[in-house]
């Protein structure tokens, strides 16, 4: 099988297509087929040219901490859940997410996710949940792995100038129910940032690798906006 990689030496770098051959199993996932490929010191492209070990992110290899996420035979996913046999054609193609800037190859700076929250102080605080709480709801909504996946197939999130996603909208609801007393900061910049530029594609529901019910969350602060 041919593995094509968007690669980027440094932020700002002109990026480039290398072909890559993988021999291995089936069964082994897209983030095992680039561990298959770096394992060598002498790593060769399909032309049998030298050339440098690809740059890419993991810690779990689980599905549960989103590092690995990437766009993957142009869908974005977590390369540890995308597995060789489930992929069709001979040629696998994958490059990073587009709405974060490249560090390197298929490493990008998702610190955009982050730095929303900070900016508008969207944090829980102390818990002080109401007795309706919706416990089943809030506990989906905290699964969130911050992956950006689904602010790569959002039609309205161009890196986070004012529209800060799904991500951004689940977090806010997570911080109104948790702490009533600041409800109302947390609708305030749920609207200005989120609620009056959604479009609801509601793409992010369909690549969320943690099945978040997002539209729930947007429904419930809608109601109270």
């Amino acid at each position: 099988m041919k593995v094509k990689v968007l690669r980027q030496q440094a932020p700002g770098s002109e990026p480039y297509w290398e072909t890559f051959l993988y021999d291995g199993p089936a069964e082994n996932s897209v983030a095992g087929v680039l561990d298959h490929i770096n394992y060598n010191d002498d790593i060769t492209d399909i032309d049998g040219r030298p050339t440098g070990r690809i740059g890419w992110e993991c810690s779990c290899l689980q599905g549960v901490c989103g590092a690995c996420a990437m766009v993957i035979n142009g869908r974005p996913a977590l390369a540890c859940e995308t597995f060789v046999r489930d992929l069709k054609g001979d040629t696998v193609e994958i490059r990073p997410l587009r709405k974060f800037p490249v560090v390197r190859d298929l490493i990008v700076d998702r610190s955009a996710i982050h730095e929303s929250l900070k900016e508008t102080n969207v944090f829980i605080g102390e818990y002080r949940p109401s007795d309706d709480s919706d416990h089943g709801h809030q506990y989906g909504a905290a699964k969130c792995l911050k992956c950006g996946l689904c602010l790569e197939v959002c039609p309205n999130y161009t890196g986070g100038r004012t529209f800060y996603g799904a991500v951004f909208a689940n977090d806010c609801y997570l911080a109104a129910s948790r702490n009533r007393e600041n409800e109302s900061g947390m609708l305030k910049v749920y609207g200005e940032h989120f609620a009056k530029s959604c479009s609801k594609s509601l793409a992010c529901m369909d690549v969320c690798p943690m099945k978040i019910e997002t539209l729930a969350s947007i429904a419930k602060l809608n109601r109270k906006l």
